[in-house]
């Protein structure tokens, strides 16, 4: 077994790889992925903090295992401790050279449009869905079942199971919209909306 140094070592130096629509994989610039930790950082630290403000109940006499704010600060330090590591990663393949260690690759337009295809349901879920009428579990449920048939449809498109993907991302949006809403009211004692 290797020493835990060098396995870090090693985990920093392997490039992340995107497949274009071609099905050709390229790597990720350095630089892309120094921004895209400083995000990450940055994004962390905002829910760390606005779990620590958070009302911790304490004049109900409430668990401080169960608090409000416990689930989404850990969530937050988990996020910067990620993008710290992502970070280090860019860092040591070049990131802040005048290059940008990127070696002639750059983003290409399709990249955009995929983040924009992630982005959207997740703001349709949290603006739209989020207590407007649906309870928690069929809005939950419906973004999943959407998100994973959106990013599904290319490769089911071609593979000719479009009706087979439609059906397993409904089973898996209705499992995850039930068991996340049984975790979180039942575990902890969270009332959903």
């Amino acid at each position: 077994m290797r020493p835990a140094a060098e396995l870090i070592v090693s985990f920093f130096q392997v490039p992340i790889v995107h497949s274009d629509s071609a099905g050709e994989g390229r790597a990720a610039t350095p630089r892309a992925d120094f921004i895209a930790a400083l995000v990450w950082i940055v994004f962390g630290a905002a829910v760390l903090i606005g779990s620590w403000r958070m009302d911790r109940l304490e004049s109900q006499d409430i668990n401080p295992y169960t608090i409000p704010g416990l689930v989404p600060g850990l969530l937050g330090i988990a996020v910067v401790f990620f993008g710290l590591l992502m970070l280090f990663r860019a860092w040591s393949q070049g990131a802040l050279t005048p290059a940008g260690g990127a070696d002639g690759r750059e983003a290409k337009p399709g990249e955009h449009r995929r983040f924009a295809l992630v982005l959207l349901p997740c703001l349709i879920f949290g603006v739209g869905l989020l207590g407007h009428g649906l309870p928690f579990w069929a809005a939950a449920a419906l973004y999943v079942t959407s998100t994973i048939l959106i990013l599904q449809y290319p490769e089911r498109k071609a593979a000719g199971q479009l009706a087979r993907g439609v059906v397993a991302a409904t089973v898996i949006g209705l499992c995850a919209g039930g068991l996340i809403t049984l975790v979180f009211q039942e575990f902890f004692l969270v009332r959903l909306p």
